[in-house]
């Protein structure tokens, strides 16, 4: 049997054991250990007394393939990034980048609501996990707009989706993921997310007003906060800004050489959200649940990490990569209309997998195609199909599957953000929560749309570094 029929046979089987509602992590990890053992035996003609050999061989690679790759120094950035956010909650930086927000936006129809995607917005610059947003917000910002008379499953649905702008806006532990996976620059990469994010959040603004205004009863605005209020309700939100600002000038300074990596720039921002932590009066307890919230999304993550590189070593033996890969440029279709319908794929099967499992177990294969579509790694502007260098097609399109990997944050069934909120409020059931991101369907196709349609939105940042 052929190598590619191998890899063909062991990802049908992960597929199935995903359908059968095993963690991808293990499914991911079992998969590619019976891929190895497979291929290893294969290449013995199936002789009985070499299969010890063979099991042998891909324990050995089984267990050396996650170690080579998480040891790396950059991946140190997901726990960073991770702590940051769980620190300002426990700061309480949230409550008044909502309270920043209410006071200086809240004036427009849907005031709160948008005020809510605003914050959201700011939490995302300094957390790196969209879940967590969700879930802080949950509690923060749904309670107020029920208080005025915001439909509830609205309110929940500005929260469920307000919280996907974590993954995009640095720092983002899915960009980190992708740029390992793909071997890219993880500067640029985090720099690359920070406009199509604000522009995410801008577009959000827009529908919820848009919204708010053929809809009086939806979103009623909120007035009253004087001048003073709304000045006074900056200083305690500016260590976010500050946060921001370390973060940015670690990975590009515009003044000069970059300061230092973006680890050392997402542990000193860590360190003074901790500060500000103690400062406001966080104490042991709250401490150590922020350390122990970030060690379990951390081994959650690193644990997705480890199976699926199994899973991706075994795609290399079996030359499915290159395979996909010619089979997607032999196809007489424009390679743009290629590359929709591999991000409309990308929406259907984050219906039934979580972001993170979905990029890393797809990237190995989809990403070498559609680099072969631009016209190779190396492939300058002027040579390529899309328009833009190899580096920079790379970070596009990481930028784009992210986006895509958001979009599946809120899709049914398994849009993690809405069971989060869900699970936050008694009062919401998940079906409620669900019908209320409906109306951000539109908007991030929306945004997709555009980052395609327009890549500078995209590639700006980055090519000033």
């Amino acid at each position: 049997m052929e190598p590619i029929e191998i890899g063909l046979w062991v990802s049908a089987g992960l597929l199935l054991f995903v359908v059968l509602g095993m963690r991808v992590a293990f499914a991911a990890g079992l998969a590619g250990f019976i891929g190895l053992v497979w291929l290893r035996w294969n290449g013995f003609d199936y002789d009985p007394e070499r299969f010890g050999k063979a099991l042998q061989i891909s324990v050995k690679i089984a267990g050396l393939t996650p170690h080579s790759k998480v040891s790396a120094q950059v991946l140190s950035l997901i726990p960073v990034f991770i702590m940051i956010g769980y620190l300002a909650y426990h700061a309480k930086l949230t409550t008044a980048l909502f309270v920043a927000a209410k006071r200086w936006i809240a004036w427009v129809p849907g005031g709160l609501a948008v005020s809510t995607v605003f914050a959201t917005a700011g939490f995302a610059a300094v957390s790196g996990a969209s879940v967590a947003t969700a879930a802080v917000f949950a509690r923060i910002a749904i309670p107020e707009m029920l208080k005025i008379g915001y439909n509830k499953q609205f309110a929940a649905g500005v929260v469920a989706a307000g919280g996907t702008l974590a993954s995009l806006i640095p720092p983002s532990a899915i960009l980190v993921i992708y740029a390992i996976i793909v071997e890219q620059d993880v500067g640029k990469l985090l720099l690359a997310g920070f406009l199509p994010g604000v522009f995410s959040a801008v577009v959000y603004a827009g529908l919820i007003i848009g919204i708010a205004v053929f809809f009086k009863n939806v979103g009623p605005p909120v007035s009253g906060f004087t001048w003073r209020e709304r000045f006074g309700s900056l200083p305690p939100a500016l260590p976010i800004l500050a946060v921001v600002v370390i973060i940015i000038f670690f990975v590009y300074n515009p003044f000069g050489d970059a300061w230092g990596t973006p680890t050392e720039g997402g542990a000193i921002g860590a360190f003074i959200i901790f500060l500000m932590a103690l400062y406001r009066g966080m104490r042991w307890g709250q401490l150590k649940n922020a350390l122990l919230d970030t060690a379990k999304l951390t081994v959650m993550i690193f644990s997705i990490i480890w199976g699926v590189l199994i899973y991706v070593r075994f795609l290399g033996f079996a030359e499915l990569p290159e395979a996909f890969a010619d089979w997607i440029t032999s196809l007489e279709m424009s390679p743009m209309l290629i590359l929709i319908c591999i991000l409309l794929a990308y929406a259907v099967l984050g219906m039934f997998m979580d972001a993170i499992g979905m990029l890393l177990l797809t990237l190995p294969v989809v990403y070498p195609a559609v680099m072969a579509l631009n016209g190779g790694e190396f492939v300058s502007a002027a040579d390529s199909a899309f328009g833009m260098s190899g580096p920079m097609c790379a970070i596009w399109f990481g930028i784009l599957v992210v986006k895509m990997a958001e979009f599946c944050l809120i899709t049914p069934p398994i849009g993690l953000n809405c069971f989060v909120v869900a699970g936050v409020r008694d009062d919401l059931t998940v079906q409620d929560v669900f019908r209320g991101v409906m109306p951000f369907f539109v908007a991030d196709g929306l945004t997709i749309a555009l980052l395609v349609a327009f890549p500078s939105i995209v590639l700006w940042l980055p090519s000033l570094a």
